[in-house]
């Protein structure tokens, strides 16, 4: 399970993106599809980190969120 920050995009999609994988961005349509998106996205590229012999990084929960 990984965290993923979920927001609109300038372009009228909704933007996904794991922080704990650097790189990993995907969007979608909707919400949903985004979110579909992402998480094939986060398979790929731990699959990837895997077949490259690379560490995969663990997703911390201590994230917060503040707006200013």
């Amino acid at each position: 399970m990984r965290q993923i920050l979920l927001y609109p995009g300038d372009d009228g999609y909704w933007v996904a993106e794991c922080p704990s994988l650097p790189g990993c961005v995907s969007q979608g349509k909707t919400r949903e599809e985004a979110i579909a998106n992402i998480r094939e996205a986060i398979e790929l590229y731990i699959e990837d980190m895997i077949a490259n012999g690379e560490a995969v990084p663990e997703d911390r929960l201590d994230r917060m969120v503040r707006v200013v």
